[in-house]
């Protein structure tokens, strides 16, 4: 009867199985080797036999994907957002709206805006509906509201007294001044990448056009310079001096003078996806991360010059990595690691530290954020 009862298939019990290998599987092939001299402890916690335990035990039908994330992360995080590290203000966006997040880890909630940016120090904010943009005040009061179709990717750039805020209308790039008069089409058939502003006195510019990069006077809209660009290009940023320009495409980051001219191609032609890139608040330093095999690495170039533009890996984890922001004192950068509902700080010098807090979603009224700025510490 023993043996009888033991050849029963159960409903479901093959599928699970390989359900439950194929994941356990992924989970090993990205696992992080252990380097036995690595400087600082390791914090990311990827635990194999836990997840082909909860193989075995699990019955037909039921995922093993929960079992891994819950193993997935900065194993002594912070339960909440008590303090940022460094000072400045957060700028991030949910499900929820747009939220502010002050230096004591308080919260205040712009409603309903799919997306938001800082003004340039960060006196106000310049948010989004799909048929609106809004410039407010970081504690919500609204300064003026302007109707326009389809907007996105709002970016404000200028000076303390003199700001201009770009964005796109459907596939149009549009200018409007900081006090929401003069909106005016700059440009047609740009692609859907964030205008970026190079700071300085003269309102000027830079965004892409099919495969040009295009840097104008959007006052008069005389052309600076164009250049070729990937036509993966996914984002661009200009250096606090104006002196850089950065393109981050798929597999490849650029960094430009003001003029066009290419500086510095920082990653070969087999380089792994790039999730993110973003210049150091000096535009001296740069970080990005790249994805393979189901791991996300965090790099810091500590600085950029063509005889020393060597990248050093500051933290890694298993699976994404959906954002990253700076410090505006340069000496942190903050990962939001979806993956394991986490915000993890990384102290970027050459013993990084690492800071985490978790249960990030329930923080923001259920959506894990996504990141628009660390800005300004007045």
């Amino acid at each position: 009867m023993k043996r009888e009862l033991e050849r029963i298939e159960i409903p479901g019990e093959h599928e699970a199985r390989v359900r439950s290998w194929g994941v356990v599987r992924t989970a090993f092939a990205a696992r992080e080797p252990a380097r036995p001299k690595r400087p600082w402890k390791p914090l990311v916690v990827l635990v194999a036999g836990a997840a082909i335990l909860a193989a075995v035990v699990s019955p037909p039908g039921r995922s093993v994907v929960d079992s891994l994330r819950e193993v997935v992360g900065v194993s002594d995080a912070e339960p909440a957002l008590f303090s940022l590290p460094a000072p400045g203000q957060l700028l991030v966006t949910g499900e929820s709206g747009a939220w502010v997040v002050q230096p004591d880890g308080s919260r205040r909630l712009l409603d309903g805006y799919a997306e938001a940016s800082w003004s340039p120090f960060g006196n106000f904010v310049v948010a989004a509906r799909r048929n609106e943009i809004a410039a407010l005040e970081p504690d919500g009061d609204v300064r003026w509201k302007l109707a326009r179709r389809d907007i996105s990717l709002t970016r404000w750039g200028g000076t303390l007294t003199d700001t201009r805020i770009a964005y796109l209308s459907g596939t149009s790039l549009r200018v409007v001044s900081g006090n929401g008069k003069r909106d005016l089409e700059l440009a047609r058939n740009v692609r859907a990448v964030a205008p970026a502003w190079r700071p300085g006195t003269a309102h000027v510019l830079a965004w892409v056009a099919q495969r040009q990069v295009v840097v104008a006077d959007a006052d008069t809209g005389r052309i600076v310079t164009r250049f070729r660009a990937p036509e993966s290009t996914a984002r661009l940023e200009w250096s606090r001096n104006g002196q850089r320009l950065l393109v981050q495409a798929r597999r490849s980051l650029r960094v430009h003078a003001a003029d066009g001219s290419l500086r510095l191609d920082l990653l070969g032609r087999e380089a792994a996806p790039i999730a993110h890139a973003a210049f150091g608040p000096g535009g001296t330093s740069l970080a990005f991360v790249q994805t393979a095999g189901g791991q996300s690495h965090l790099w810091v170039i500590p600085r950029l010059a063509p005889d020393a533009s060597a990248a050093r890996r500051a933290f890694a984890g298993a699976g994404t990595f959906s954002g990253i922001a700076w410090s505006p004192n340069g000496r942190w950068l903050l990962v939001a690691w979806q993956d394991a509902d986490q915000w993890v700080f990384v102290r970027a010098g050459r013993k990084p530290r690492i800071a985490a807090v978790s249960n990030v979603s329930a923080q923001f009224e259920g959506s894990f954020p996504r990141i628009e700025g660390w800005c300004c510490a007045h």
